[in-house]
């Protein structure tokens, strides 16, 4: 712990488990007032209370006045937000020629659209000060593209190419915006997908395995700190276990 983070307001959206948490729990040990928000109230609180959180809010990321809702949340208690992480997601699998329009549509909601309504929201008040960060899990599978998961692979690929398009934007106002891309990762998410994925999956990696959330935590607090971050615009970070090498 160095306090790189000591006195920021932090919105870590998708913090009820997985990467979310281990970013709110990294985030509060580094100083920062952390407000975490997620769809799922009773694990929230829970997680919240484990990552030592400053408080906790509910939001769900494909409602526009749910999201809004939660951004007046943080500037109504805390004055502004200098650090939004983008961390809600959803993960099933599919062959695309069987996939229900609602299966695809369902992802790109949580996983695209979700990300612009936050970045969206935080946008004025950090435009008006000046300064913030943004910064969005992705995904290496954006990058590389997986079987059984264009959907995700779709989704996680817009948030890149959004993260960049939206760096070029806001980055002369002092805003930065950048997205951490992992590997495969230890989650509840992750979970759900099949074993024989996941089997195949270790069996690619350099590394031979998945990683665990707080292996991925360091580097949402690198692209937040000063001066670790000043220097990151529309970067796509990959803890990735080897998956990809740009």
């Amino acid at each position: 712990m160095t306090g790189a983070l000591e006195g920021r307001v932090a919105l870590v959206v998708g913090a009820a488990s997985g990467i979310g948490q281990a970013v709110a729990a990294a985030y509060t040990a580094e100083g920062a007032v952390v407000v975490a928000a997620d769809r799922d109230g009773d694990r929230l609180e829970r997680a919240a209370a484990a990552a030592g959180a400053a408080s906790s809010v509910r939001v769900d990321v494909t409602d526009e006045a749910s999201v809004t809702a939660a951004v007046q949340h943080v500037l109504d208690r805390h004055g502004r937000v200098d650090v939004l992480v983008n961390s809600a997601g959803v993960l099933d699998e599919g062959p695309l020629a069987q996939m229900p329009l609602a299966q695809w549509q369902r992802t790109l909601d949580v996983d695209l659209t979700g990300v612009f309504l936050a970045c969206r929201a935080v946008l004025p008040s950090m435009l008006a000060a000046g300064s913030g960060r943004i910064i969005s899990i992705a995904s290496q599978l954006g990058l590389k593209g997986g079987v059984g998961l264009a959907h995700y692979s779709a989704a996680k690929a817009g948030v890149i190419g959004m993260t960049k398009a939206l760096a070029r934007e806001v980055a002369p106002a002092g805003v930065l915006v950048n997205a951490i891309a992992p590997g495969p990762v230890e989650t509840p998410m992750v979970a759900g997908i099949s074993e024989e994925w996941k089997a195949a999956k270790r069996a690619e990696l350099p590394l031979g395995r998945f990683g665990v959330p707080a292996e991925v935590a360091p580097t949402a607090v690198l692209l937040a700190s000063d001066p670790g971050g000043n220097l990151y615009v529309g970067q796509v970070l990959g803890p990735n276990s080897g998956d990809v090498m740009p």
